[in-house]
C-alpha cells in the first residue's frame, strides 16, 4: 500500500510540475528533423494522463471499460486506474490538457525492472537529436528525476524516472 501511495503522490507530483511550466518551445518545422532511432530504448511504464472533467464519472465511464483503481485518491483529485498492462491516470484539475507519461525503472505494476535506461541517458540521446527539453534533469544527478517534451502536434510528454 505504501507503494501505491508513494507512486500517487510522485505522479501527482510531477504532474503539478508540469502544469506550472509556461514556456514550451519546439521547432516551427518538424519535418527538416532528422530523427535517429535508439535500439530497444527503455523507457519503462507508459501511461496515459487525463485532465478530466468530474472525477467521479470518469471513474464510473473506465471502470465499465474494465478498469480498476490501482492508486490515487477521490478526495486528493485523482485516481490512478488499470487494466491489464494499461494504464491510465485521471486528473482533475491538476493541469490541462493530457500527457503521456514514461516511467523508466518501472513496470506497469509500479515494479522495478532489472534493466533500463537512466533517464539522463534518454535525454541527452533525444537533445542529441535536437529535440527541446522542458525542465531538463540534471545531468550530472543520479536517482529520480524528470523532464518534459512536446511531441509535434503539441502532446505533452513526461518522463519521470523514479529510482
Amino acid at each position: 500500500m505504501n507503494r501505491l501511495y508513494f507512486l500517487a503522490i510522485a505522479l501527482s507530483a510531477s504532474f503539478s510540475l508540469g502544469f506550472f511550466v509556461h514556456s514550451f518551445f519546439i521547432p516551427e518545422d518538424t519535418s527538416q528533423l532528422e530523427l535517429k532511432p535508439v535500439e530497444n530504448m527503455k523507457l519503462g511504464a507508459f501511461s496515459v494522463s487525463l485532465n478530466v472533467q468530474n472525477l467521479e464519472e470518469s471513474k464510473a465511464f473506465y471502470e465499465a471499460l474494465g478498469f480498476e483503481v490501482f492508486g490515487g485518491a477521490m478526495e486528493s483529485k485523482y485516481l490512478i486506474m488499470k487494466n491489464e498492462n494499461s494504464l491510465i491516470g485521471l486528473f482533475q484539475g491538476m493541469f490541462e490538457g493530457n500527457i503521456l507519461t514514461f516511467n523508466p525503472g518501472w513496470d506497469e505494476n509500479a515494479q522495478e525492472t532489472p534493466q533500463f535506461d537512466d533517464i539522463r541517458k534518454i535525454q541527452q540521446h533525444l537533445q542529441s537529436q535536437n529535440l527541446e527539453i522542458i525542465n531538463p534533469a540534471d545531468k550530472d544527478s543520479e536517482g529520480p528525476a524528470s523532464f518534459m517534451l512536446k511531441d509535434p502536434d503539441g502532446n505533452m510528454i513526461l518522463v519521470d524516472q523514479h529510482r
